[in-house]
């Protein structure tokens, strides 16, 4: 087992239960590995309980070929993800209780976008993704994930990706701030969106920074220091890319 990558992940896992944005057995986290295979969380385990050697590894088809407990029954999700973003290792699904309102009440929130930092963190769309099954067809989410950072998943919760544990954690918790401020302005009309103009900008500087799908792509080694760094990375180059805005 990557030690790196276990201590990562159940890490992410209990930040999850932490914030409460997940509950009883809800949610699940994966990130690939290098040699082709996924480490995963347990099914049917409070994200406050799991520890490394609760832990399966999937292969490419997601079938358990390390560790004694179940995959959740999710894992074509992540698969999807991963068919779709050569670039993410990291897959987090949760349930957070205002961007899980939002994608239950079939409505998209970030359409048009309201917050200039928020944009060049996550682009200009949160797509919404059709209910589905577990085990049904993800063509939806696989078409969705290629282009955003973050989906809502129709009466199902809300899936966000990163080259590492902590960017993927970051845009969780970015999500869930904005589907809050968008719910608090709506009795006040709503947020008003950004000048076109001024969204435009902000995705050239989005696309330099080389965030998003189609930007840097993080080393598949869990221990680079780079990936440990990402965080700090990640918000000086948002504030950066603002400054040459102007």
């Amino acid at each position: 087992m990557d030690e790196s990558a276990a201590r990562s992940l159940v890490a992410l896992c209990q930040d999850l239960h932490r914030n409460g944005w997940v509950a009883n057995h809800d949610g699940n986290v994966s990130v690939r590995l290098a040699d082709g295979t996924a480490l995963a969380s347990p099914t049917a385990v409070s994200k406050r309980d799991v520890r490394p050697e609760m832990l399966v590894t999937v292969d490419g088809e997601g079938k358990v070929v390390g560790g004694s407990r179940r995959v959740f029954s999710e894992i074509a999700l992540h698969r999807a993800v991963w068919r779709a973003r050569p670039d993410v290792r990291w897959v987090v699904h949760a349930h957070p209780p205002y961007a899980t309102a939002w994608a239950c009440s079939g409505e998209e929130f970030w359409a048009s976008p309201f917050l200039a930092e928020a944009v060049v963190s996550l682009g200009d769309r949160i797509p919404l993704v059709a209910t589905r099954l577990p085990g049904s067809d993800t063509g939806g989410l696989e078409a969705a994930i290629a282009g955003a950072d973050a989906v809502l998943l129709g009466n199902h919760g809300v899936l966000t990706v990163g080259p590492d544990a902590e960017t993927a954690l970051l845009r969780m918790e970015l999500v869930e701030h904005l589907a809050r401020i968008a719910a608090l302005a709506r009795p006040l009309g709503g947020p008003l969106p950004l000048p076109a103009e001024h969204v435009a900008k902000l995705l050239e500087a989005r696309r330099k920074a080389g965030l998003g799908p189609g930007g840097a792509t993080t080393s598949m080694n869990t221990a680079s220091p780079a990936a440990a760094s990402s965080a700090t990375d990640v918000a000086a180059l948002v504030q950066d890319a603002l400054r040459r805005l102007g």
